[in-house]
């Protein structure tokens, strides 16, 4: 998977993800949420001159360069906010929304930030289950700070209060140098020399 800028040829696309990402919501009654409109051109627009649009592609497939997800986040206390991240239904599986977490807790260390924090559906199997599987966890009411109590208030404003959400963060610890590991032992002649590598979707 790689993880790039997106481009001003990208949002169109990043509209269309975002569309076909809410349809899941429909098995779960949440129609409002899949009726919902994508993020307005002019907003991701902002974003991707700002840096903080970033696109997942797989230059293996058939798609090409074309984006299977997105991201786009903003600085909120000390964290950076995901502030939306969809993932193509054709691509579920495959670790897009992983790798796009990944590559953005490696940026937001680059620039200082503490943690990733973000708000999200806590009954939803692919939303709050999920981020806690890989390394969130859900803010107790005493920890929100006041920019995610503001956008808390926000979300109820816009309707989304009608289902239970949750506020997580993903803490950000600068990896620790360690001597030098011992050569490991050579692997008998049959043993595989592969590597599975797994993804969430």
């Amino acid at each position: 998977m790689r993880i790039r800028s997106a481009r001003r040829s990208d949002l169109r696309l990043l509209q269309d993800i975002e569309r076909a990402a809410g349809e899941p919501f429909r098995t779960l009654g949440m129609h409002s949420v899949a009726d919902d409109d994508p993020p307005p051109l002019d907003l991701l627009e902002s974003y991707r001159r700002g840096g903080r649009c970033w696109v997942a592609t797989d230059p293996l497939a058939a798609t090409g360069d074309r984006p299977l997800g997105y991201v786009i986040a903003d600085p909120v206390d000390g964290a950076l906010h995901i502030e939306q991240i969809s993932v193509d239904p054709v691509a579920a599986r495959r670790g897009v929304g992983r790798s796009l977490i990944d590559r953005l807790a490696a940026l937001a260390l680059e620039q200082g930030f503490t943690a990733l924090t973000l708000t999200t559906f806590s009954d939803v199997p692919w939303n709050a289950p999920y981020y806690l599987r890989i390394g969130f966890r859900v803010l107790h009411e005493d920890e929100l700070t006041e920019g995610l109590r503001t956008i808390r208030g926000e979300e109820a404003q816009h309707g989304l209060d009608r289902w239970p959400r949750v506020c997580m963060r993903r803490d950000l610890l600068p990896a620790r140098s360690s001597a030098p590991a011992p050569p490991a032992a050579s692997a008998p002649a049959s043993a595989s020399a592969s590597v599975a590598v797994s993804g969430a979707p």
